[in-house]
């Protein structure tokens, strides 16, 4: 893991992906960010929230600045980009902010 405080979505790295979310028992969204992006930061704190609300679904994070073999092997292409793993695969997409709403809709779907 990483030297960020635990409190809030968790930051991986490419090293940690498959440990952190391929081989994941739960589903897992990943929120991959720029520390430069204006919708990134908006996305942030929501994410923050949810990921101490959940227990069903692990959120992370992935800067993808310092991190690009992982956003190039997903095909992100603008950020921010969450993308729900489910079993390893990926399940679920959303690029752009989409609020707390279009998050939640994707842990739904995630874990019916």
């Amino acid at each position: 893991m990483s030297d960020q405080p635990t409190k809030g979505a968790a930051h991986i790295k490419d090293s940690d992906f498959e440990e952190q979310v391929v081989q994941s028992k739960k589903p897992v969204m990943v929120d991959f960010y720029a520390d430069w992006c204006g919708p990134c930061k908006m996305a942030a704190p929501i994410l923050d929230e949810m990921s101490e609300e959940q227990q069903d679904v692990t959120i992370l994070k992935m800067n993808v600045d310092e991190n690009q073999e992982t956003p190039k092997q997903f095909g992100v292409m603008s950020i921010p980009t969450i993308i729900m793993f489910k079993d390893g695969k990926e399940t679920d997409r959303l690029v752009g902010f989409n609020g707390r709403a279009g998050y939640e809709k994707m842990v739904e779907k995630a874990t019916s």
